[in-house]
């Protein structure tokens, strides 16, 4: 499922809030969800980098609201995770969005070369796991 919502990533060019609330997974998930796929290391850094692109992106003043927490779901959405699997991930956004949270308050041209960075890092990501795992 992932190299789909990868693309979307990839045509969307990769949005405050942590996705925390998420991270309980569904009581009736089939074990075989937990397993962790080949790309999860790629899928988590992806996660990571949204979770980034949300906070430094509203704090740069790019008025996108909630787009990189919906890139987020989105991505939840179109992998179904779960137990451990969606754990890490949902941990790699919010650790994405604390970094940043814990060391701007203010945008700086620090924060808008990492933006520039994790722009172009998840879009290769994306177009990698795409390129690798699409059926």
């Amino acid at each position: 499922m992932l190299p789909r919502i990868a693309a979307a990533v990839l045509l969307t060019g990769l949005a405050t809030l942590p996705v925390q609330a998420q991270s309980a997974p569904p009581a009736t998930a089939p074990a075989q969800d937990s397993v962790a796929a080949p790309y999860d290391a790629d899928l988590q850094r992806l996660a990571e980098i949204l979770g980034s692109l949300q906070y430094l992106r509203t704090i740069c003043g790019s008025k996108e609201g909630q787009k990189w927490r919906n890139e987020m779901q989105a991505l939840i959405d179109s992998e179904a995770p779960s137990g451990e699997r969606r754990r890490q991930i949902v941990a790699r956004f919010n650790r994405g969005y604390r970094g940043f949270e814990q060391t701007y308050r203010t945008c700086t041209p620090a924060a808008d070369l990492a933006i520039r960075r994790y722009l172009d890092e998840g879009a290769r990501i994306a177009r990698d796991i795409t390129a690798r795992y699409a059926n």
